[in-house]
């Protein structure tokens, strides 16, 4: 039987394969779901030109894609590092159970992956972060949420 320790080292095998093959930064992840990976994901930003394409983020498209379900309740993560605020606000929103990693956020720093800064921006009001936010049409876009909220089929996430 796999444990922590074996899953621990496929997202670290996944890290090294993504190095060597030059598709992008050392970074690894896998999701397990009931003692079994559901889910596999490297960093893929530079192969496919998406800022997005995280490690931790194409491992939980990966399962949800396999489990045919975006609620990964239940499930755990394990990635080679420490996850960016993206990666953990994608953490939430799948509803992962808990987050096992290897390299920290300031290991990430010292070869050039700091998050810090985004980590900064957060808690700063909207008008003093360094990317410009201004609401616009707020009313307008009410319509979609009034929309929703009577919507009797959704479907809650």
């Amino acid at each position: 039987m796999l444990d922590k320790n074996d899953f621990m080292k496929r997202a670290i095998e996944l890290s090294l394969i993504n190095v060597a093959s030059g598709n992008g930064g050392p970074f690894g992840a896998v999701i397990v779901q009931d003692g079994k990976i559901v889910g596999e994901g490297w960093n893929q930003v530079t192969a496919c030109n998406d800022p997005t394409a995280h490690a931790e983020v194409e491992a939980i498209r990966n399962a949800c894609k396999y489990i045919s379900n975006f609620d990964l309740s239940g499930a755990e993560i394990y990635t080679s590092c420490e996850p960016c605020p993206m990666c953990l606000a994608a953490i939430y929103w799948a509803r992962i159970s808990k987050i096992y990693f290897a390299n920290t956020k300031k290991d990430a720093a010292q070869i050039a992956f700091d998050d810090d800064f985004i980590y900064s921006e957060i808690p700063k009001k909207n008008d003093e972060r360094k990317i410009p936010m201004e609401q616009i049409m707020r009313l307008e876009a009410q319509k979609a949420f009034s929309a929703w909220q009577a919507k009797e089929d959704k479907i809650k996430y």
